[in-house]
């Protein structure tokens, strides 16, 4: 009979949950980092299996695609608790199994990355840029287990250590579990460093800039000083910071010539990158800056159920995406003019952009806001090799979301004395503080709320986001003396955005938009056109000519060679739909009191 003391400890020992007992070990290293290499180890203790199935994922947070990041994983190896080699062998694509480890097994692989951005892994002498799922194997059974990460950083590197995960001592960090692990990218480098606190409802809170850059210590300066105006703003839509992880939120930059744009949320940080430097376009990185941070709470928090949990195994679609994505892109914009970065012209013509691709593609002919969403496995940086129809069956969901934000926005504004700032406050209480996922149902009972209008709240449901419909946006942007106007009347043309010139005509480059009059009179992708109204094409200034002699709804002559065969046809001029959003002071318009005190209210600081 065993001691009762001893006994007790026992029947201890028996309760404690399976993840409890289970434990993971990550350590990287990277002594060819000039070949793009890392070299990992993971050790997995307390497995309960006689197979353990270990995975690479095939999809990250905050992408929708697959990405099959097994493709760039090789030599890999398994041995047991004893260092004895165990049976390791190749189950599918993505998954090793291993026999025989006694309950503990070490795999060790060889890992290539050579993209960064926020999806993949990218690995120089000046860097190692990781997103985990790119970079991190795991096991089937321990997705509740904690796991151990230590980053062994080359001698002389000056590497420094920019993640979310909890720092432990040295280079070593810690995760609760799968989810957050594989959520929390980490950027190896000898970048700059910023950091402020903010106190927030009675807790002390950490904000942190991490970038890897060429700038000057100046330019990083000012990165921070807008950064912090951004975080200011975005705070003030919904009163106060999220509760973050670890007490802090770190912004990860990485600008340099070999990263690839990007801009990626996560928990308790952002990964943004891009290829350009701050000296050139800072006020683009900023934009990106401030649509990531305010994911902290759109997204991350103001979760739809139909990413919870997230499938690092599968494609993940949801229906929501026009509001997890598009509105913060609203937002992300937004913030722009409400912090002083940039000014009310650069805004409007913003907008301009946005209203011009969701009100003139033909995307919505095709599909609702919804079904635009649930494409996201297709587009957000999937990659094919066959030519596809989006050009006109698809309209982004962040530009079509962002508008359809901005469309409530001004109509809450204008009805309902009421705004989008409300709107979203009110989600974060019902659904972002308690972490309680939503539906679509969840969002037309919070806008009825809102607005105190429940047949207004189901019509935008029921026509704007499970159809296609959107209001129209000029006596909307009115009420801030903005005006939605063509900017190209009784101007003609083609259709035809991207032309490649040679000395044998006009490459068409792109598919041809089925509103547009090159599209009606049969021309396509890989067309050239020969001749058009009787002149030959072969430069810019060939066309204009042709084209500054006729006004839209003439009928030309056109000749042009599609897939081997030359064609003899004619083409219907349509006028320059192009819209532009002028201010009224500046085309000679009134701009009262009540559209400045509007345009104010809504474009203005919301710091109080």
């Amino acid at each position: 009979m065993l001691p009762k003391i001893f006994s007790l400890f026992i029947t201890v020992l028996l309760t404690i949950p399976l993840s409890a007992q289970q434990k993971i070990t990550y350590n990287l290293s990277f002594p060819n980092a000039v070949h793009h290499e890392a070299e990992i180890s993971v050790t997995f203790s307390g497995i309960k299996s006689d197979t353990l199935e270990v995975l690479m994922s095939r999809s990250s947070p905050g992408r929708y695609a697959l990405h099959e990041f097994a493709k760039n994983v090789y030599s890999v190896k398994a041995t047991d608790s004893q260092g004895k080699e165990i049976k390791v062998w190749k189950a599918t694509p993505h998954q090793w199994n291993i026999t025989g480890h006694n309950g503990a097994a070490t795999i060790t692989y060889t890992l290539f990355g050579d993209h960064a951005d926020g999806t993949y892994t990218g690995i120089d002498e000046t860097h190692a840029h990781l997103n985990m799922p790119a970079t991190l194997m795991h096991a089937t059974g321990f997705d509740k287990a904690p796991a151990q990460v230590t980053f062994n950083t080359p001698e002389n590197s000056n590497w420094k250590v920019a993640t979310q995960l909890k720092h432990e001592q040295g280079n070593t960090y810690s995760a609760p579990d799968f989810q957050y692990l594989m959520d929390s990218p980490t950027e190896l480098s000898n970048y700059d460093f910023a950091e402020w606190t903010i106190q927030d409802k009675g807790k002390t809170k950490t904000i942190q800039v991490t970038l890897h850059h060429n700038g000057t210590q100046d330019q990083f300066n000012e990165y921070v000083q807008k950064t912090q105006k951004i975080v200011a703003e975005q705070r003030a839509i919904f009163g106060e910071l999220p509760d973050f992880d670890f007490g802090r939120y770190t912004f990860i930059g990485c600008y340099m010539p070999h990263a690839n744009g990007d801009g990626m949320e996560h928990r308790n940080s952002t990964i943004v990158t891009s290829s350009q430097p701050l000296a050139k376009v800072m006020t683009g990185l900023l934009n990106t800056v401030s649509h990531e941070f305010f994911h902290a709470w759109n997204v991350e928090r103001i979760r739809p159920k139909s990413l919870e949990p997230f499938n690092f195994q599968e494609a993940n679609m949801s229906e929501a995406l026009w509001l997890a994505e598009g509105f913060t892109s609203y937002y992300g914009d937004l913030t722009m003019p409400r912090s002083g970065i940039i000014n009310l012209k650069n805004y409007a013509d913003g907008l301009a952009g946005d209203l011009n691709y969701v009100l003139l593609y033909p995307g919505r002919q095709y599909h609702s806001l919804v079904e635009m969403s649930q494409q996201a496995p297709f587009v957000d940086a999937a990659r094919s090799v066959d030519a596809v129809n989006r050009h006109n069956t698809f309209i982004s969901y962040y530009t079509y979301g962002s508008m359809l934000g901005l469309s409530l926005d001004l109509t809450l504004r204008q009805n309902y004395n009421k705004t989008l700032d409300d709107f979203m406050q009110a989600l974060w209480r019902k659904y972002g503080q308690p972490e309680k996922p939503y539906t679509l149902t969840d969002l037309q009972e919070t806008l009825a709320e809102v607005s105190g209008d429940k047949a207004w709240a189901a019509n935008v449901l029921s026509n704007y986001v499970n159809g296609s419909e959107l209001p129209d946006f000029t006596p909307l942007l009115a009420q801030a003396g903005l005006e939605l106007r063509k900017a190209k009347p009784d101007v003609a043309t083609l259709g035809l955005s991207d032309l490649e010139f040679t000395k044998n005509g006009a490459v068409i480059n792109d598919g041809t938009v089925v509103t547009s009059p090159a599209y009606k009179a049969g021309l396509n992708r890989a067309d050239v056109i020969l001749t058009l109204g009787n002149r030959k094409i072969r430069n810019e200034k060939d066309l204009k000519k042709v084209m500054d002699k006729h006004k839209p709804g003439d009928t030309i002559p056109v000749i042009y060679i599609s897939r081997g065969t030359t064609h003899n046809t004619t083409i219907t001029l349509a006028e320059d739909p192009t819209l532009e959003v002028a201010l009224y002071e500046n085309i000679g318009k009134t701009l009262t009191s009540a559209m400045q005190q509007f345009r104010n209210n809504w474009l203005g600081s919301q710091v109080k």
